[in-house]
């Protein structure tokens, strides 16, 4: 069951306050809030009624080990009822600390083992290709997952193959062990990537850089968060 009124972002603190249950993410979940908003509320061709459409845009949540502001959002656009926030880590909830795409309406992938997201967009962004769609794909990854190598291959190979359908948003809390010289936006840019590094809580800032043109190659977006 959904709900019946869609929600704004004024009532995200009251659904992600509805969890509790993982301390030990819930800082790192909640820097992600403004990103997830913007997107579900501004750019994702998305909705509760299309979530098996074809034709909709893909987004997928690499930085998954914290899903609670996925669900808050997901809740607030009518996704999910409101009420399954209370079941949240309860052995017989359908929200697990990881999400789950067999049980909640509108996610896309398992994850939360740190570097899988991005290689999967990748892959996904070749399939959509050769079935002549235009979706978009948008990935989530928290910085922290750049030391991951398999993320970087997905950066390269990304950038050889041209896949403008693709942007990557890179949560920047500074919770990486290695950084990059020159930021987080460098390691896309010298790949090719058209890369931008805007406020994480601009909500505005954010929206402008997802609608960044970046034909012929992917598009990064890094939102930093202090």
């Amino acid at each position: 069951m959904t709900v019946t009124r869609e929600m704004g972002f004024a009532d995200i603190p009251a659904l992600y306050g509805r969890m509790a249950g993982d301390e030990k993410h819930e800082w790192a979940s909640a820097s992600t809030l403004p990103v997830l908003w913007v997107l579900y509320d501004r750019v994702l061709d998305v909705a509760p009624d299309r979530v098996d459409d074809p034709s909709r845009d893909r987004f997928l949540l690499s930085k998954g080990h914290g899903p609670m502001a996925y669900y808050a959002v997901l809740a607030a656009k009518g996704f999910l009822d409101p009420s399954l926030l209370d079941t949240w880590t309860r052995w017989d909830s359908p929200l697990g600390l990881h999400p789950d795409r067999v049980l909640v309406p509108g996610v896309e992938i398992g994850s939360g083992s740190l570097g899988h997201g991005l290689p999967i967009g990748v892959g996904t962004a070749i399939g959509l290709g050769l079935q002549g769609g235009r979706q978009r794909v948008v990935v989530l990854i928290g910085d922290g997952e750049l030391d991951e190598g398999s993320n970087h291959e997905a950066i390269a190979f990304a950038s050889r193959m041209g896949l403008e359908r693709l942007t990557v948003v890179v949560v920047d809390n500074r919770s990486g062990t290695h950084g990059w010289p020159g930021g987080v936006a460098a390691r896309f840019a010298v790949e090719g990537w058209e890369a931008i590094t805007v406020d994480g809580r601009d909500q505005d800032a954010l929206h402008e850089a997802l609608l960044t043109p970046h034909v012929g190659t992917p598009l990064a977006v890094v939102a930093e968060v202090r």
